[in-house]
């Protein structure tokens, strides 16, 4: 999720930028004017920073790596070098410069993938060797993909056209493609893979219609409509950890969170209700209507629905379990995460329990001073938001950040810390309480 600039945007906090939720909803990641920040998300009542890192200004790509002190991070000064970090130790792991400018990065315990318009490439995240460059994808300016966050199905899912809602289904371990899913009439805009990589969910640039598909067959498990009314541009989709929910946030004030269920025909046959034998009757009939006609009479209405307070503003959705209950977060780029609980027996609308301001008051007084003051401010080369920086033009990259790149390696990697302790070996996240070593899993 990326921020135009303040003065497009009203509303929008003047140092956000983008944010993003770790793979197991524990952690929130902000960019930031000056930097990044980490933030626990495991109580509800306090939001922890537990790290704000300034190693470069203007964060429009921030993900960490689950729980542990592996972040990546890419800056809107430099945005086609990909730097890593072990932020507890203060260490770069080592930086990675492309051929254009980075769109997205996905993460899980065994493959790292850094996604640009019209290529993906591949890495190996326990010593962070490039593995494999997909080039000449369709184009994706949005740098649309979704990677399975089980690193034993390392599924990753991209678009496989730019006209038409075609994704592409992608083994990461194995490096090769696993298949390709019709999924929508119009572009995607949006995909997601729930914790075990068996489901994914996609939608596409009118964001009506939300559907889900099996991972590897592809075939359609559920469909949910977002409503009819008016075309939206769904800006995040996100699975319960246990794939009975799924929510969606766009650009309006309503987050819906659907379930996944099946309805069984024996619980029909045990209780023959007037309704029963007529939605029998309609379940027949669908079999001689178009298919567009047929489809619609099997969507779903959302489960539950949240109201935010804001309209327009960009925001990611994330469904947790955080002391023992089920919760829906939003991360907006007003500046604040909102935490709602969610009831997974009735549904219905949501309700706010916790808001939680991810900057401080004083930083936006001193902003406010700057700009009151701008004589006694050194002159600041001015920030350009992420659309517009992937909107310049391309250019061959400095020397400095760029070593002889070349088509068949795809990726050039930069200058590393010598010596560091990822030279050698793999990559050994040895903080406490994190999983166990990456380089060392027997799973």
């Amino acid at each position: 999720m990326e921020s135009q600039d303040a003065s497009e945007e009203p509303g929008v906090h003047r140092g956000f930028i983008c944010a993003s939720f770790n793979q197991d909803t524990t952690s929130l990641s902000v960019g930031t004017k000056t930097g990044y920040r980490l933030f626990s998300v495991t109580a509800v009542d306090k939001l922890d920073c537990i790290h704000e890192g300034v190693e470069c200004p203007d964060v429009y790509i921030v993900e960490r790596l689950f729980s542990s002190s592996l972040v990546v991070v890419v800056s809107l000064s430099m945005p086609r070098r990909m730097n890593v970090y072990h932020f507890k130790k203060g260490t770069e792991i080592c930086n990675y410069s492309y051929s254009n400018n980075i769109l997205s990065v996905r993460l899980n315990r065994q493959r790292l993938v850094v996604c640009l318009e019209e290529s993906i490439y591949i890495h190996n995240i326990k010593d962070m060797k490039l593995l494999k460059t997909l080039l000449n994808t369709p184009t994706n300016p949005s740098g649309l993909c979704a990677l399975s966050v089980n690193h034993t199905n390392s599924y990753l899912a991209y678009p496989g056209s730019a006209t038409i809602g075609e994704i592409t289904v992608y083994d990461a371990n194995s490096l090769s493609t696993v298949t390709l899913i019709q999924a929508h009439d119009s572009p995607l805009a949006a995909l997601t893979f729930n914790s075990s990589g068996s489901k994914l969910a996609s939608a596409s640039e009118k964001g009506t219609v939300i559907r889900v598909f099996s991972v590897p067959e592809g075939q359609r498990l559920f469909e949910f409509r977002r409503g009819m009314k008016r075309y939206v541009s769904i800006s995040s989709l996100s699975f319960s950890a246990d794939a009975q929910f799924l929510c969606a946030s766009s650009n309006t004030e309503t987050v819906h969170i659907f379930k996944l269920e099946q309805h069984s025909p024996s619980r029909e046959e045990e209780s023959p209700t007037w309704s029963a034998y007529v939605g029998k009757m309609f379940t027949a009939a669908s079999t001689y209507l178009p298919a567009q006609v047929s489809d619609m009479m099997h969507q779903d209405r959302a489960f539950a629905t949240v109201r935010l307070n804001m309209f327009g503003l960009k925001n990611i959705c994330a469904l947790a379990t955080i002391q023992k209950l089920p919760r829906l977060l939003v991360a907006s780029s007003d500046g604040y995460l909102y935490i709602y609980n969610v009831d997974p027996q009735d549904g219905g609308e949501c309700v706010l329990v916790q808001k939680h301001r991810l900057f401080d008051f004083s930083e936006e007084q001193v902003e406010q001073k700057e700009e009151e003051n701008p004589e006694d401010v050194p002159p600041q080369p001015a920030s350009q938001s992420y659309a517009a920086t992937v909107a310049l033009p391309s250019t061959p990259p400095s020397s400095t950040t760029l070593m002889g790149y070349s088509e068949d390696g795809g990726a050039q990697k930069g200058e590393v810390i010598p010596e560091h302790e990822f030279a050698e070996g793999p990559v050994c996240l040895d903080d406490e309480n994190e999983f166990p070593p990456v380089g060392n899993q027997s799973n």
